[in-house]
């Protein structure tokens, strides 16, 4: 690989939102996420530039393998909390808008808004079937079956992540307690507008990306009386939304005097439209600015991006022109995450999580935890660190060369759309050092690298044209993770300055609804630095935000 550094600024001095003309100074703009383990809330000037930040852990339940749930009240009141830290100290009502990101989990309350149970125990605290839920295999496997022409648009395949399979387990097993009961089914980032706003759209991302809804064409009817969910197209589909609005959207009269109190904001602030989580970082990145950094893709069309958002599992978002259908990547989808672009949406479950579970599952790891700790490191960081100890001459990636990870302990989400599939280590020995532990690290993050290739690979293969990996999320901040998938995929990956670029991305949408910003624009503008590391990273700018582009 032939190494050339450079580091540049962006002497624009722009964030991540454009207006169709001037605005007054002093103009804030709130975005919440919510992750699978936390949530976190931003502040956010007119400019893009995060102004305050905070996070609070939120629960989760796993009453049975497979089975994984959460609390919509629990995670209410954590975004209550977050967002009451970052407005401390400054005058709200200068707070113009307010957006929501959210993981795809599915909420169920009943007719008059009350939670209701999604397990067998009859506890309606918990009352969301988290995203990477697998309880519904059965029933994904009968409506693969059916071949049904919805189908197409989600790669030949439904996923048992998909709402759909959820929805049919729920009728099948907990009828009496839940189902009958039920007057609306909420994906999570369409809850928190409504908690918000007391409006029940839903936002088209939701809708297109999750539930099989058509941008152009709606519901299709066959589909629900095909897999046996016809009583949810009574009443116009309105437990399951009949009034869906594009991302950005204003929804009613914005935030309700009761969810401003709560909130700590003013009442009547225009409240957006939702997105995914994945689909806000999508947008905070896609569009980035990076004229004048010798990239390949500024010579290019934005399809040629693909943005890689990557924390508990890793989404990788795709936008083109024209539709593309990519057997086991999900999509196209209309307008599901830029206005006016198909997206494809590949992915690989539980990324991060299978990370964790590498790590923390090893003999060695009180060792490291206890060296990490003395070195006031983080457990990746020494991880790094002592990869390049180990590596001596040679290449860090060539330390596995006898030990090889197949990463799909959580099922294969794209391009093989199974679910069956289970994870394998080959190349094990008999020692237990941290030597080992740092190698079988290497050798997940490389699985998970080759895993973003072969989902490359198939996007390419159907008809994209790919240049170049914009990375945000949690892992984005692990340089090893950043510098294996530029190698591995032979890609220059670039990386926002501004490292929380989905909390950036809520903002937008908050912003766009405030009628501030004319729409949600595809130019948008971040901080950038661009700067090329060697094979493997020290894990020294692990906060840094800084960009990985080797020249090869």
């Amino acid at each position: 690989m032939h190494i050339r550094l450079h580091k540049v600024k962006n002497n624009k001095g722009k964030g991540t939102m454009m207006s169709g003309g001037d605005q007054e100074p002093g103009h804030y703009y709130v975005g919440i996420d919510v992750g699978t383990g936390s949530v976190r809330a931003a502040l956010v000037d007119q400019r893009g530039i995060l102004l305050a930040f905070a996070e609070r852990p939120i629960k989760k339940w796993e009453p049975q393998f497979n089975h994984h749930e959460q609390s919509s009240e629990d995670i209410w009141a954590a975004c209550c909390h977050v967002t009451k830290k970052i407005v401390q100290g400054i005058d709200v009502h200068r707070i113009r808008g307010l957006g929501f990101d959210a993981t795809c989990s599915l909420v169920v309350l009943d007719k008059q808004f009350h939670p209701l149970p999604v397990n067998h125990e009859g506890d309606s605290y918990r009352n969301i079937i988290m995203w990477l839920d697998h309880r519904a295999v059965s029933q994904v496997h009968r409506i693969n079956k059916t071949k049904h022409d919805v189908l197409q648009y989600v790669g030949g395949v439904m996923s048992v992540e998909m709402q759909a399979p959820k929805l049919l387990w729920l009728k099948e097993n907990l009828r009496e307690t839940c189902w009958d009961k039920a007057g609306h089914f909420f994906d999570l980032p369409d809850f928190l507008s409504w908690k918000a706003t007391g409006v029940t759209a839903r936002s088209l991302c939701s809708l297109v990306c999750k539930w099989t809804y058509s941008a152009e064409k709606g519901w299709d009817d066959s589909f629900w009386k095909m897999i046996g969910l016809e009583d949810l197209i009574g009443d116009n589909y309105s437990k399951i939304g009949n009034l869906v609005l594009p991302p950005g959207t204003s929804l009613g009269s914005g935030l309700t005097p009761e969810a401003a109190k709560e909130l700590g904001l003013p009442p009547g602030i225009a409240v957006a439209a939702s997105l995914i989580d994945a689909h806000a970082g999508g947008l905070g990145v896609i569009g980035a600015d990076v004229r004048g950094y010798g990239l390949v893709c500024e010579e290019q069309p934005v399809t040629s991006r693909l943005a890689v958002i990557c924390g508990t599992s890793s989404c990788h978002m795709g936008i083109s022109k024209d539709p593309i259908f990519v057997p086991g990547v999900w999509g196209p989808y209309f307008s599901a995450m830029v206005p006016g672009f198909w997206l494809n949406e590949g992915g690989q479950s539980v990324t991060g999580k299978l990370i964790d579970h590498m790590v923390q599952s090893h003999a060695a790891f009180p060792e490291l935890q206890a060296k990490a700790t003395a070195r006031c490191q983080s457990i990746y960081a020494y991880l790094n660190s002592h990869l390049d100890l180990i590596k001596k001459a040679q290449p860090v990636g060539f330390l596995t060369v006898d030990l090889h990870v197949w990463p799909d302990f959580h099922g294969n989400r794209s391009p093989l759309a199974d679910l069956t599939l289970k994870g394998m280590v080959t190349g094990l020995t008999l020692s237990q050092g941290l030597d080992d532990l740092a190698i079988l690290y290497l050798a997940t993050v490389q699985a998970i690298a080759f895993g973003t290739r072969f989902i490359i690979e198939a996007m390419q293969t159907a008809g994209h044209s790919l240049s170049t990996l914009f990375l945000c999320g949690g892992l984005s901040k692990n340089p090893l993770f950043v510098q294996m998938h530029a190698d591995i995929t032979g890609m220059p990956v670039v990386l926002s300055q501004e490292v929380e670029s989905v909390l950036v991305g809520a903002a937008v949408l908050g912003a766009c609804a405030s009628g501030d910003f004319t729409s949600v624009q595809m130019e948008l503008l971040l901080f950038y630095e661009t700067f090329s590391l060697k094979d493997g990273g020290n894990g020294e700018n692990e906060q840094s935000g800084e960009s990985c582009v080797p020249k090869t």
